[in-house]
C-alpha cells in the first residue's frame, strides 16, 4: 500500500503550518511539485521548498517536480475546460504515484491554503484511491485558510452577529445580485470583480499575498478605495508578475 498525503501548508508563511502539517512532513518519503508556467510562479515552488528547509533542516527530502498541465479554455464552455484539465491533472498525477513512489513509501503533496478550499486534488486523488483502494490511502491534513489570514490580519470576524457568511469566488460574485451580499469572502479572482459593485455601500477587507513577507493590506469604503486599490493590485501584478489576493465584501 501506498500513502499519499495531502498538507495544507496556510497561505504562505512557514509559521502557519499546524504541528499535525509538521509531523506528518517529518514521516514523508517523497515531496511532489507541480510547476506553473509564467513569470513569478517559481516563487510559489521557493516557498515550498523553504517550508522543507525550515522544517526538515537536517533531510535531504526527495522532491518529484513535474510541469502542471495548462488550463485552456473549452469551446464548450468554462466547466467543461475544467473538467479537462483536472482529468490531465489526474493523469499526471498517477503516473508520478506509480513511477516515483515505492511499495509502502509515503508521498505528499503541500497544498496552499487548506486543501478543502478551492483545490480540487482531493478529488482528483479520491478518483484514483475509489480506482484502486487496496493500493493507494489519502490522508488530507488541514491548513490555515487565506480567509483566516486575511481576517487575523484585519482583526476582524469574518462574520457579524446572527449573519451568513459566503466563500466564493471572482466569478461568481460578478453573475451575483449585489443587494443580497452580506458579508461575502472572494477567492480567485483574477479580475478585480470587486470595482463592478460600487454604489452598493459595501466596505472591503482586501490582502494579497496573505501570511508572506510582502503581504499587501487595505480596507475601507470601496466606493471611496477603489481607485487606490486598483492601482495597488496592478503595481503588485506588475512588479510580481502573479497576484494572489482574497478578499471580503461586508454590507455596510
Amino acid at each position: 500500500m501506498k500513502t499519499l498525503s495531502l498538507i495544507g501548508i496556510g497561505p504562505g508563511g512557514p509559521e502557519y503550518l499546524t504541528m499535525q502539517a509538521v509531523e506528518a512532513l517529518r514521516t514523508t518519503d517523497c515531496f511532489f511539485m507541480l510547476e506553473k508556467e509564467g513569470r513569478g510562479k517559481d516563487e510559489l515552488i521557493e516557498a515550498r521548498r523553504t517550508i522543507l528547509a525550515r522544517y526538515l533542516p537536517n533531510a535531504n527530502p526527495r522532491l518529484v517536480t513535474r510541469a502542471s498541465p495548462p488550463r485552456c479554455m473549452d469551446a464548450n464552455g468554462y466547466r467543461e475546460g475544467v473538467q479537462q484539465w483536472h482529468e490531465r491533472k489526474r493523469v499526471l498525477i498517477a503516473e508520478m504515484i506509480e513511477q516515483e513512489l515505492a511499495e509502502g513509501e509515503r508521498g505528499a503533496f503541500l497544498i496552499w491554503g487548506d486543501p478543502s478550499l478551492y483545490d480540487q486534488t482531493v478529488s482528483l486523488i479520491s478518483d484514483l484511491v475509489a480506482a484502486a483502494p487496496e493500493r493507494l490511502e489519502l490522508v488530507v491534513i488541514p491548513g490555515i485558510t487565506a480567509v483566516q489570514a486575511l481576517t487575523a490580519a484585519h482583526r476582524i470576524p469574518v462574520n457579524r452577529v446572527g449573519e451568513p457568511i459566503a466563500i466564493t469566488t471572482g466569478r461568481a460574485i460578478r453573475q451575483q445580485d449585489p443587494r443580497a451580499i452580506r458579508n461575502s469572502v472572494v477567492m480567485l479572482d483574477n479580475n478585480a470583480e470587486f470595482q463592478h459593485l460600487t454604489d452598493q455601500d459595501l466596505e472591503i477587507y482586501w490582502g494579497a499575498y496573505l501570511g508572506c513577507g510582502d503581504q499587501a493590506l487595505a480596507a475601507g469604503p470601496l466606493d471611496e478605495v477603489l481607485e487606490e486599490l486598483l492601482a495597488l493590485r496592478e503595481r503588485l501584478r506588475e512588479e510580481k508578475g502573479w497576484i494572489m489576493d482574497t478578499y471580503l465584501l461586508r454590507r455596510r
